[in-house]
């Protein structure tokens, strides 16, 4: 690095730094030297792994520079030619007909590749917590039973406080949707709005077509129809988190095991980069997942409470809709606040006035105050950057694929400023 420095100097004609020098006049080793100690390259933090992975990566090092030290000057490239045309268009021909055919795979497979997905994703969110038990001395085997048990308490819990309650505001809102109908027109809110607006809109018209909806039984044995898928629905959701908490179980107890057998897959000239950004990935993501769910469920519960006061209908159902909603980041936040403001509209226009501003205040609070101190920065991705991999994640994957989307993007950010920054700026 001090030679590169002085090649710099020389080269710029200044005393500070300026440009990178070019290959050829920097060493292999010089180098390899400069892309491992770049400003944007953060490496792993060897006290957080275990015993044999930090031997693989102190080996990995010593091996990266022995293969810079031994690195000739770079070969000229050479020429390309098709010296069989035939055999080259039977090759791209093969290439893309197993291309086509790992694609139907990928398809056909792709409910099991959510499943894997959404276990690994719950492992890394739990991982942190048994490192936590770790460094208070207790095995990992016990930390993981602990964290496993607790997390399933936590589920089954929330499930039987919550679903009693779900199917008695859903029953309730059948009972009640027409009534609701119907006294919107009593309300003075909805008098004034026609007066105003009803040369424009036939509210009245509206609101008759809505009740009929609700009243026809056609309609309802439409909805029983749908009950019924709906129940099978739930059938199939339930087997596939019985599903999903076993894939997490295993990955939670092998994570080590299964870093170390990708580590081992790269050449070890160049397994040591390989190691600092999937231990930055991991670590990351764990942080990530808990301290979204951390934030969702505040918003959940303070949301709850606040409709409580203010009486929102069905506060603990749409308490529900909001945690999920929370998970999707900024976009989740907004879609929660517009949700909770319709639903309070049908209550009066006070409350859901009410409900806007608490919810304009909250994230205020959560963007300023909540998020800085539970996300603690694990993760840096651009806004914009955020809102296009979640509507992204959101239309491949859904909720699942709109919670992996932030990750995802920050894994490729990390890569680029790592990888492919430093290598530019040598060219």
């Amino acid at each position: 690095m001090m030679r590169i420095r002085r090649l710099l100097r020389r080269e710029s004609g200044e005393s500070g730094e300026g440009r990178i020098p070019s290959d050829g006049r920097a060493t292999p080793a010089e180098r390899a030297a400069y892309l491992d100690t770049h400003p944007e390259v953060v490496h792993a933090d060897v006290e957080s792994m275990d015993t044999e992975t930090r031997a693989m990566y102190r080996d990995a090092r010593e091996a990266a520079a022995e293969a810079a030290d031994e690195a000739a000057s770079e070969r000229a490239a050479r020429p390309f030619w098709v010296r069989n045309p035939f055999q080259l268009g039977f090759t791209i021909t093969l290439g893309v007909l197993i291309a086509l055919l790992v694609g139907g795979m990928v398809a056909e497979l792709s409910a099991v590749i959510m499943y894997v997905v959404a276990a690994l994703f719950i492992a890394l969110g739990l991982n942190p917590v048994v490192s936590w038990f770790e460094r208070r001395r207790v095995k990992r085997p016990v930390g993981i039973a602990i964290v496993f048990l607790g997390f399933i308490v936590i589920i089954a819990g929330v499930i039987a406080l919550v679903a009693p309650m779900i199917a008695r505001q859903i029953s309730l809102l059948i009972r009640s949707a027409p009534t609701l109908v119907g006294d919107i027109s009593a309300q003075d809110w909805f008098r004034d709005v026609n007066q105003r607006f009803g040369q424009f809109i036939d509210f009245d018209g509206l609101l008759d077509m809505g009740q009929g909806l609700l009243t026809d039984p056609d309609n309802w044995a439409q909805v029983a129809g749908g009950v019924w898928q709906a129940g099978l629905g739930i059938a199939n959701g339930v087997t596939a988190a019985i599903i999903v908490l076993i894939l997490t179980l295993y990955f939670l107890a092998s994570l080590r095991q299964m870093k170390r057998g990708f580590y081992s897959l790269v050449p070890r000239s160049g397994r040591a980069k390989v190691i600092d950004i999937t231990e930055q990935v991991t670590k990351s993501v764990g942080g990530y997942v808990s301290g979204m769910v951390i934030l969702a469920t505040l918003n959940a519960t303070l949301g709850f409470i606040m409709m409580t006061i203010v009486g929102v209908p069905f506060a603990g159902l749409v308490a529900v809709v909001v945690f999920l909603l929370a998970l999707i980041p900024l976009i989740g936040s907004v879609a929660a606040t517009v949700l909770v403001t319709l639903v309070a509209l049908i209550d009066s226009p006070t409350a859901a006035i009410t409900a806007a501003i608490y919810y304009v205040i909250y994230m205020q609070v959560e963007a300023y105050f909540l998020t800085p101190r539970i996300m603690n920065r694990v993760m840096s991705v651009p806004g914009a950057l955020v809102v296009i991999g979640a509507l992204a994640g959101g239309t491949l994957l859904g909720l699942l694929g709109a919670l992996i989307a932030i990750p995802i993007t920050a894994m490729v950010l990390m890569i680029v400023k790592q990888v492919w920054v430093p290598r530019q700026e040598l060219r």
